[in-house]
C-alpha cells in the first residue's frame, strides 16, 4: 500500500477526498490539518479506528513538523489540498491568505524538494506533489467567452485567487528550476456534503431551514460551474495515477448556473422536503445585497484535456448532486451545531449585517 500525505484533509474537498480514498483503500494516509475555522475534526469522524489514517495537528508552514513526518512516513506523493479559501474573507483579511497560499505553500514545497532530493532514482521516479487550485486564477468571462482552458493567461481578481495563482507559479516553478515532478488541478466551485456553512450553497440551505434571509449578491446573475466534490475527488485519484508531471488539468462539473438559479433550485427542493416549514415559499426569503468587490462575473471549464488523456468527466448532473446536498445537511443538523461556532456566526453578522 502508497502512503500518502494529504495536507488540508480535515477541510471539505480534503475530507471528503480522504474519507473517499480510504473507504477505497488506496492508500494509507498521513493528514496534516491546522484545523482552522473551516478545518473540522468531525468531518473525519468514521475514521478514528482507522490505522491507516494518521491524523496530524498542525501547519504546512511548520518546515519542522513537515520535514518529521516525510522522514518518518515516507510518502510517494504530496496532495496539497490546505488553503485559505473563501474570497469573501480575503478582501476583509488579505494577509492570512498570503501566509497561507503562498508562503506555506513555499515552505511545504522547500521540504519536499529535500525529501524528494535524496530518494533513490526509482523513488524519486514514482513521486509526485499535487496542487489543487481553483479556477478563479483565470480571472473572468464574459457571457459569450469560451471556458477557460489549461492555457488561459492567470488573471485573478481577488487576494484569494492572487494568492492561489502565486501558489500554483511556485510550484511550478519547483518543477522547472529544481525537477520536482509536480502536477497541477484547478477545479471549478465545489458542492456537496461537509462544505463549511459559510460556503454559498450550504448557507443558503441552513438559512432556508432556519427562515432567515438567502443573500445575493448583486442582480444574482454572477455564474460558476459546479462540480460535485465526489466527482473532484475521483478526478484527483485519476490525475495521481495517470496525469503527465508537468502538467496542469482543468475539472470542472459542466454545469453553469446563475447564483439566483442555485438559490432557486434549492428553494425549490426545500419546498418539496419540508412542505411544513415557515417559510414556505422558500423562494420569498431572497434578498439582494450589494455586490462585493471584485465579483468576477462568470467562470467556466473546458475539460477536454483530462477528458481525451485520462478518460475523465463529472458523473452527477447538477440538480442530482443539489438534491443530495440538501438531503446530507437535513440529515446532519448534529454536525451543523458542532462546526457553527461563535466565530463562524459573528463573521457572518460582519459579512451581511441584520440580514442573518
Amino acid at each position: 500500500m502508497q502512503t500518502w500525505l494529504v495536507t488540508g484533509g480535515a477541510g471539505f474537498i480534503g475530507s471528503n477526498f480522504v474519507l473517499q480514498q480510504r473507504l477505497a483503500k488506496a492508500a494509507r494516509i498521513i493528514n496534516l490539518d491546522k484545523l482552522t475555522y473551516a478545518g473540522n475534526i468531525y468531518n473525519l469522524a468514521i475514521l478514528k479506528d482507522d490505522p491507516d489514517h494518521i491524523f496530524v495537528h498542525g501547519s504546512i508552514g511548520d518546515r519542522e513538523l513537515v520535514s518529521r513526518l516525510l522522514s518518518q512516513f515516507r510518502p510517494q506523493a504530496v496532495i496539497h489540498f490546505a488553503a485559505e479559501s473563501h474570497v469573501d474573507r480575503s478582501i476583509q483579511h488579505p494577509e492570512t491568505f498570503i501566509e497561507t497560499n503562498v508562503v506555506g505553500t513555499f515552505r511545504l514545497l522547500e521540504e519536499v524538494r529535500q525529501y524528494w532530493g535524496n530518494l533513490t532514482i526509482s523513488e524519486r521516479d514514482n513521486f509526485r506533489f499535487l496542487q489543487i487550485s481553483t479556477d478563479e486564477v483565470y480571472g473572468s468571462l464574459g457571457p459569450d467567452d469560451p471556458a477557460f482552458t489549461e492555457t488561459t493567461p492567470y488573471a485573478p481578481n481577488s487576494p484569494y485567487a492572487a494568492s492561489k495563482a502565486a501558489s500554483d507559479h511556485l510550484v511550478r516553478a519547483y518543477h522547472e528550476t529544481y525537477g520536482v515532478p509536480i502536477i497541477i488541478t484547478n477545479c471549478s466551485n465545489n458542492y456537496g456534503p461537509l462544505q463549511f456553512p459559510e460556503k454559498f450553497i450550504p448557507l443558503m440551505i441552513l438559512n432556508a431551514l432556519r427562515g432567515k434571509s438567502l443573500p445575493l449578491y448583486g442582480d444574482g446573475q454572477n455564474i460558476r460551474d459546479w462540480l460535485y466534490v465526489a466527482d473532484h475527488c475521483e478526478a484527483v485519484r485519476l490525475v495521481l495515477e495517470r496525469g503527465v508531471i508537468g502538467e496542469s488539468y482543468n475539472l470542472g462539473g459542466l454545469s453553469e448556473q446563475t447564483n439566483l438559479q442555485v438559490v432557486s433550485q434549492i428553494c425549490e427542493i426545500l419546498d418539496r422536503l419540508v412542505p411544513h416549514a415557515q417559510s414556505v415559499p422558500h423562494y420569498s426569503l431572497i434578498k439582494f445585497v450589494p455586490d462585493r468587490p471584485g465579483h468576477d462575473r462568470r467562470y467556466a471549464m473546458n475539460i477536454g484535456k483530462i477528458t481525451r488523456e485520462l478518460g475523465w468527466k463529472p458523473k452527477e448532473s447538477f440538480y442530482d448532486g443539489i438534491v443530495k446536498t440538501v438531503r446530507w445537511y437535513l440529515d446532519h443538523p448534529d454536525w451543523v451545531e458542532k462546526v457553527a461556532s461563535g466565530a463562524y456566526r459573528q463573521w457572518l453578522e460582519q459579512q451581511y449585517g441584520q440580514l442573518l
